[in-house]
């Protein structure tokens, strides 16, 4: 059986502006997006979003809330010509509201949601790349046996194993090269 790969890709500060997104006017895609989607999925590359809504637990919206957004996401996406393969989220956050006040073990930097995506995707996670913007997007995805973290920021030093990069296209050019 062949193993797939895939771009694992945290939503907020990725896919869209970074922060607490409540309600679909909320949401605006990062243009640099685009490209990169479309370059990797080119490149045989399955799509996933991975994504901590603590926003949930906090109290800050609604799992309605979330899920409309989600929604209206991937119709823009679409619309664009691109398909995602998988979106899972966590809600939970330990300092959060009951029901959600908890440990999640798919809360990153946990693996969780990463081990998830390699069994529902049958993914190679050797094969297989991360994209985050924060450090703990790409902890969870090396515990999740992904080989390859890109991490988009400004900073100019990461751990062993991540690879920064300054823009979506700086991305795609790496991602594209693991052809």
């Amino acid at each position: 059986m062949t193993l797939n790969r895939a771009l694992l890709l945290d939503r907020d500060g990725i896919l869209n502006q970074d922060g607490y997104i409540a309600s679909v006017d909320q949401f605006v895609f990062l243009p640099a997006v685009f490209p990169l989607l479309r370059g990797a999925r080119e490149a045989g590359y399955r799509l996933a979003i991975f994504t901590n809504q603590s926003g949930v637990a906090r109290g800050y919206y609604t799992e309605e809330a979330y899920r409309a957004v989600t929604t209206h996401m991937l119709a823009g996406l679409r619309q664009e010509g691109i398909t995602i393969d998988l979106v899972l989220e966590c809600f939970e956050f330990p300092e959060g509201r009951p029901p959600y006040a908890r440990q999640s073990f798919w809360y990153k930097p946990n693996p969780g949601m990463v081990m998830e995506a390699v069994r529902r995707l049958n993914l190679d996670p050797a094969r297989s790349m991360a994209l985050g913007d924060k450090i703990r997007d790409l902890h969870a995805a090396a515990q999740g046996g992904i080989k390859t973290g890109l991490w988009l920021t400004d900073e100019t030093t990461a751990p062993e194993g991540v690879t920064i990069v300054k823009t979506h296209a700086e991305a795609l050019r790496i991602v594209t090269a693991g052809v």
